[in-house]
Parts: C-alpha cells; structure tokens; sequence
C-alpha cells in the first residue's frame, strides 16, 4: 500500500572520396589521363518516423521497450514534443528520474507551452521528490488549459511536498470541482485528508473513486489502507486481497498492524497517492 534524458545520437554519414587515377608516365597520346575527379556519395536518408498507428501501438509496450521506441523518434526529430514527452514518461516509469526530467526539459525549450511536455516536467519532480520545482510547471499548465483537472491535482501534490497545505487543499479541491467523475483527484484529495488526520473524510471520497471508471488498482489500495488505519483490518485484508498477490498483502498488513501498534493513526509522507 505503499508508493514508493535519453542521450540523443547523431549519426553522421561520412563522405566517401574517390581518387582519381593518374595517367602513367609512358602511356600512349591517345590514352590521355583522366582529369581527377572527387565524387561525394549521396547523402543518407533522413531517419523515418514511426506512423500514427505505430505509435499508438507504441504506448502499449513495457517501459523498457518504449524509451527504445521513443528514444529513436526523438533522434529522427529532436523537436517531435510528443516523442520528447513520451520519451521522459517511459524513463520516470523506469525510474531514471534525471534522464526524464532532462528530456521534458528538452522539450520545453522547443516548445515552452506544452500542455504534456508541462505536465509530464511537473510529474518527474514529483516523482523524485521535488515538489517545490513541480509547482512552476503545473501552474503554466494550469494556465493553459483552466478547465482541465490534472494540473489542479498535480499542483496539490506538488504544495504538500513543499509543505503548503493550505494551497494544496485549494488546487486539490478545485480539480475535485473540475473533474468531479475522475477518479485520481478525489483520490489525491482523500490522501491529503488521511495526512492530516482526517480518516473518515478520506474513505468517503475513496470509496466513491474507486467505483468510477477511471479507478486504478492504487486507488482500491489506498481504500484498503484508509480502512485499516481505522482499526478495521480484517475488512482492509479483503480489499487488499483483491488487487495483490499473496506475499505483498501479507508485507503490507505487517507494517498496518506495527502501525496499528504504534499508535499511528496517520499515513507517513511515503504513503501512495493516485496518480495524477
């Protein structure tokens, strides 16, 4: 229950020079030299970019296989933003944080108003645990598209890192408004309420997130650790059980119990969030 750039190559083709022959010393009139000559070779082929369809199916793979994929893109065309962005999302999924932050960074400075390339730089700090730099990011894209709920939520995130609870509330609370049929803000909301102590609120939110849609296995574990944070952990077992496989269910109710135990009845800072 716990959460816990790519290098671009470029590839020269070399000239290739084809000497001329000198005429011998002895050769007959009639057989004059011929004049040196310097032929260059044609020039390569621009790398092709993949197609629509192909990156589509792109985004299927596993992250190893799409920083591959969108690694070339990113080679055949240094200023594709959407190669740039998928690039940094398939290395942060990696956990090469710096790797991504340095290829949205890339993308930003072709194309600073990138609603992706924002939200994707924002997302990376997050994920590395900079919410302070998160901050700047998510609020241009906030100011990019007003009606859209993922900056507001990244924006929460990346307060309570930076230990703004009072803005975060705020940013989480108008993505709720915005968006108040997605599940990852009124999850994002309901763990800002668990981290101060506000339990109940959180599982009323959760439970509603995790019927929508859009709900994610994170979303249930996080029900699943609200509940037992309450005491209730046989009922915490049962949601937990339905995601995890045994081991992890089994790791993760040792830790609620020592919890438990403690007397903890709030979540550390490390507790999973949805994301955004």
């Amino acid at each position: 229950m716990c959460r816990k750039p790519a290098l671009l190559a470029t590839v020269l083709a070399p000239a290739l020079l084809l000497a001329a022959v000198p005429a011998f010393a002895g050769a007959k009139a009639d057989k004059a030299a011929t004049p040196a000559t310097t032929e260059a070779s044609p020039a390569a082929p621009a790398p092709r970019k993949a197609s629509p369809a192909e990156r589509l199916e792109a985004r299927r793979l596993d992250p190893l296989a799409r920083a591959a994929f969108w690694n070339a893109e990113v080679e055949a065309d240094p200023r594709d933003a959407e190669a740039g962005t998928a690039l940094s999302q398939a290395l942060r999924a990696l956990g090469r944080y710096d790797e991504a932050a340095e290829a949205s960074s890339r993308v930003l400075v072709a194309h600073p108003n990138d609603l992706e390339a924002l939200l994707e730089s924002a997302r990376v700090q997050l994920a590395r645990g900079d919410g302070f730099f998160a901050i700047e990011p998510a609020r241009m894209a906030a100011a990019a598209a007003p009606k859209d709920w993922r900056p507001q939520s990244l924006l929460g995130v990346a307060l309570e890192q930076s230990k703004r609870d009072d803005e975060a509330l705020v940013a989480h609370r108008q993505a709720v408004a915005l968006a108040p049929n997605e599940a990852a803000p009124s999850a994002n909301l309901a763990m800002y309420l668990a981290g101060h102590g506000d339990l109940p609120g959180a599982e009323v939110l959760l439970r509603r997130a995790a019927t929508l849609p859009s709900s994610t296995i994170q979303i249930r574990q996080n029900l699943a650790l609200v509940v037992g944070l309450q005491g209730r952990v046989d009922e915490a077992e049962k949601l937990a059980r339905q995601d995890l496989p045994p081991q992890v269910v089994d790791n993760n109710l040792a830790w609620l119990r020592a919890a438990l135990g403690r007397g903890t009845g709030t979540r550390t800072w490390d507790a999973v969030k949805a994301g955004g």
